[in-house]
Formats: structure tokens, sequence, C-alpha cells
């Protein structure tokens, strides 16, 4: 929640004359801007959009592993008259799980970012009544805004973290360390692919972010001055870098790792208990 207001902030404490006569709160960092949103709206508003942040995750994470694994038994298959490398079977893998994952759970992705980005007015009364509301006024490509920067973000995103996860996991389980509490290193070797590949495509997310709160609601959100954004992906990209400078581009960054590395880590760290689980229930199964 906190990352997502700091995404859509144009302004900034550092710059006075970026947030001369702005109507709304300006957040400087994480701590910063946790207490404000405390003192402005009050401990209840941390989990705005929590209802379709569970909806989220939950679906996200089932279909994307799925996907991963079926992608890769696929590319490996005996079968086939050509095998990719590890690496490859796994970037392929992983950014084909991202993509089927991001684009059947998307509405509920936008959902989170604009119930998130509620000040102390609402822009929704209800979580039935946004939905009803965006596709009365924004039709079904409403629930759909900016899933192609989601895209574009995603497929190096996933590619990376799977093919990062498998190359540090040998490396971090043959090395002396005691990484034993994480799963026999897995967790840790999660953790660094997460960070090394959020840092990666964080402006893509950024731009994400802007393009989901584009519509007839964009002036009635915590910020009150978001940018309309009608250029697409570049377009976008261009415009923040030119008002905001790189540093716009990245806003948010510190606690979007905060959140994405152990949660990355806990479920890669289940995926593997559970496939290795899987795999002894099969074996068992065959001797049968």
């Amino acid at each position: 929640m906190i990352k997502i207001r700091l995404q859509l902030q144009i302004h900034s404490l550092s710059d006075p004359t970026s947030h001369r006569g702005v109507a709304g709160p300006t957040y400087k960092g994480t701590f910063g801007s946790f207490k404000r949103i405390l003192r402005d709206e009050g401990f209840t508003a941390l989990w705005k959009g929590n209802i379709p942040a569970e909806g989220l995750y939950l679906t996200y994470g089932s279909i994307q592993f799925l996907t991963y694994r079926s992608a890769n038994q696929l590319l490996n298959h005996p079968d086939l008259p050509y095998h990719p490398s590890a690496t490859a079977s796994s970037f392929i893998s992983g950014a084909f799980a991202g993509t089927v994952a991001t684009t059947a759970t998307y509405p509920l992705d936008l959902l989170l970012t604009r119930f998130a980005s509620h000040g102390k007015e609402r822009v929704y009364a209800s979580l039935r009544g946004g939905i009803q509301e965006i596709y009365e006024k924004e039709g079904i490509r409403g629930f759909f805004r900016g899933l192609t920067a989601a895209n574009t973000q995603v497929v190096p995103y996933m590619g990376l973290l799977f093919t990062l996860y498998e190359a540090f996991k040998p490396i971090l389980n043959n090395a002396s360390l005691p990484l034993g509490w994480m799963g026999s290193a897995d967790g840790s070797a999660a953790i660094l692919a997460s960070i090394l590949s959020k840092t990666a495509v964080y402006p893509l997310d950024t731009v994400r972010k802007r393009l989901q709160v584009q519509g007839p609601t964009r002036a009635r959100y915590v910020h009150r001055n978001i940018p309309e954004y009608t250029t697409g992906i570049l377009g976008t990209i261009k415009a923040i870098l030119k008002r905001e400078g790189i540093r716009g581009m990245y806003r948010g960054l510190p606690v979007a790792l905060i959140k994405a590395a152990p949660t990355s880590a806990v479920t890669i760290w289940t995926y593997e208990r559970v496939m290795a689980f899987m795999r002894v229930v099969e074996t068992h199964s065959e001797r049968i």
C-alpha cells in the first residue's frame, strides 16, 4: 500500500517547487509515509485494497507455479527433437508462467491499486460498487489498463527470477554458510534472485501503477495531480523522466524489496517442498 502511494506521487519533499500548491499529502521515505498515512487516515488505512490483494496473491501463485511446472515439463519432454539448456528452460518457463498468471489475475491487481489509492474520501463505496462503476464507465478494457506494461515487466522479471534462483541455488547449497534455517539455502537463493530481478524491472512497475489509475476517476485519488498518460509505455516513461527524473521511476523501491524478497523466498521454498513431495508420491505410485 505504501509502495503504491509512493509510485503515484509525482512531487517530492526534496524539491519544494514540485509540491507547492499540491492538494493532498506529500510522502517522503518508507517510515515517513507510514507515519503520514497513520496520522491522516488511521491504522485501518494500511489495509486498503486488502481483499483484492488476498485474492490476487492466492490465485496468482497457484496459476504461476502450475504453469511454470507444466511449461518446464513440456520443454524437457523426451519426444521433443530439441531441448533447451536448463537456464533457457527456466527463463522461458518463468516468463510464460508470469505472463499467464498476470493476465488472468490483472483485474484484481487493478482493483488493489485503485483501492490502495483512496484517500480520506472514498472513490468507490465498496468492492462490488467499484467493479460495477469501472464496468459501466470504462468497460471491460477498464479492468486491463496497463496490462501491456505489466506483461512487459513480468516477462523479464519472472524469467530472471527463476533463472537467477536456479543459478544461485547450487552455489549457496555448496557454500559453507549457515543457511540451513532457510531450507538448504533455497530461501536465500530466492531472496537474492528476487532483489536483483525486482530492481531490474522496477521502472515498468511504476509505469503499470500510473496507467492503472488512468480514466474518469484519475483526479479523485489521494494524489489529485496524477498526470494523464495517453501515449503508451514509452510515452509514459518519457513523461516521468522529463518531469521527475530517474528517481521518479524508482519511487517506493525499498518498500517493494522489503515485501518481495521474503515473499519470493517463502513462495519458492514452499513450491520446492511441494514438488519434492509430489515426486515422492509419484515414485511410490509407480512402484505399486
